[in-house]
């Protein structure tokens, strides 16, 4: 929280096993000892999941309660009762009318996104929030995309924490580790593990679905030929410019694509970004480094020749828009014919954030590293074999 005390709302927006239960149960029992005459709100998906997590559960409160003082839980009644005479009572998201009418000092509402009536529970608990000086709502969520995450997300007097499954240095590191190994990358382990919300944009050319559905743990054929992509920057060292795109594809004996590595980089000089260039055609005994000339000119051959005079260049100018370019490369991913070896975050974020007819509405300022996925696409499912000039559509 930054050290901050004004806030209404506390949204801790983490990934499983971070501690999100432990910190609301925490929460809620110093609220309890602070205020001996508090009214507390413990509100859940459902029932079931306030009793068996928020208050049973191996995080809980009673967990957290018990051993230094004395409680009564009263399951059937929906009531926790402290020693210090504050009381908890429970209520489901599933049933938002329970919430109309109920006053309360604070509320530790849990696991907002899988709340299936959410706005209307939110909005019952937010309006019989209203006891005392300052009533205070703390949320604990992995997050989905629900229009109410969105909401409390944007709340001007809502704090957040956010958090990660590694971060938890309490966890069993075998089991994290295969998580790790099983989700890393893909969108579940970014919403999951890293408790990022992941956003689909209306219109994307690439849809987060469409590439988990086109995801491979390893190439499951032998490779023909590889080709990288390079988008080169526009600015200059440190300037908080673009990064440079550099994607590594291949085309297996299958006759379908491959992505292999993202090696973009970002913030460095032109030969700094030239030789991760070359670190990467080395690392995949690259065929041919395809490279777009619009912002450089001359300067991208010389720099890329600097760090590998030998390197396998062809140089491309882009004569249509990013998005337009990107759509028959979209359309390899709906065939079938093109794959991810393993997950690329941020690439896929610059994907998803290609609109068809439109723009570019993803991260960052330009999709570069996603340009630089075009050009190599574009290069070894795009273009006549043996046409070593790279035949550009349009």
């Amino acid at each position: 929280m930054a050290g901050r005390d004004d806030w209404r709302v506390w949204l801790i927006r983490a990934g499983r096993g971070f501690g999100k239960t432990r910190a609301g149960a925490e929460w809620v029992s110093a609220v309890a000892r602070a205020r001996p005459d508090a009214r507390i709100a413990l509100v859940g998906a459902t029932m079931d999941d306030v009793r068996q997590v928020m208050v049973e559960g191996h995080s809980g409160l009673i967990a957290v309660v018990r051993g230094h003082e004395s409680f009564v839980w009263l399951r059937g009644e929906g009531e926790f009762r402290f020693a210090s005479g504050a009381r908890a009572f429970a209520y489901s998201a599933d049933v938002p009318d329970s919430l109309r009418g109920p006053e309360h000092h604070a509320a530790w509402a849990d696991e907002i996104a899988k709340w299936r009536r959410g706005e209307a529970a939110w909005d019952n608990l937010m309006l019989g929030l209203r006891i005392g000086d300052r009533p205070q709502v703390l949320v604990t969520t992995t997050p989905r995309p629900t229009r109410l995450m969105r909401r409390v997300m944007a709340l001007p007097d809502c704090v957040e924490t956010r958090g990660r499954t590694h971060d938890n240095p309490h966890l069993d590191a075998g089991w994290v580790a295969q998580m790790e190994d099983l989700y890393g990358g893909t969108r579940l382990g970014r919403q999951e593990l890293e408790g990022e919300m992941i956003d689909e944009l209306v219109g994307a050319l690439w849809s987060r679905a469409g590439l988990e559905a086109r995801r491979v743990r390893a190439m499951p054929v032998a490779s023909k030929r590889v080709v990288v992509g390079v988008d080169p920057p526009a600015g200059g060292e440190g300037d908080g410019g673009d990064a440079c795109g550099i994607v590594a594809v291949a085309r297996g004996t299958d006759d379908f694509a491959y992505v292999l590595e993202d090696a973009s980089v970002a913030g460095l000089s032109p030969e700094g970004w030239a030789r991760a260039v070359a670190d990467c055609v080395a690392r995949h005994r690259a065929d041919r480094v395809i490279a777009e000339k619009n912002q450089g000119g001359a300067m991208v051959e010389s720099v890329l020749r600097a760090a590998d005079k030998v390197m396998p260049l062809t140089l491309v100018h882009a004569a249509r828009g990013k998005v337009a370019r990107a759509e028959p490369v979209a359309a390899l991913y709906e065939s079938g014919r093109a794959w991810h070896v393993g997950g690329f975050p941020e690439l896929e974020d610059e994907l998803c954030g290609l609109v068809v007819g439109g723009g570019y509405e993803g991260p960052g300022r330009s999709p570069d590293r996603a340009d630089a996925l075009v050009w190599a696409m574009t290069a070894l499912m795009l273009t006549p074999a043996g046409d070593a000039r790279i035949r550009m559509l349009g």
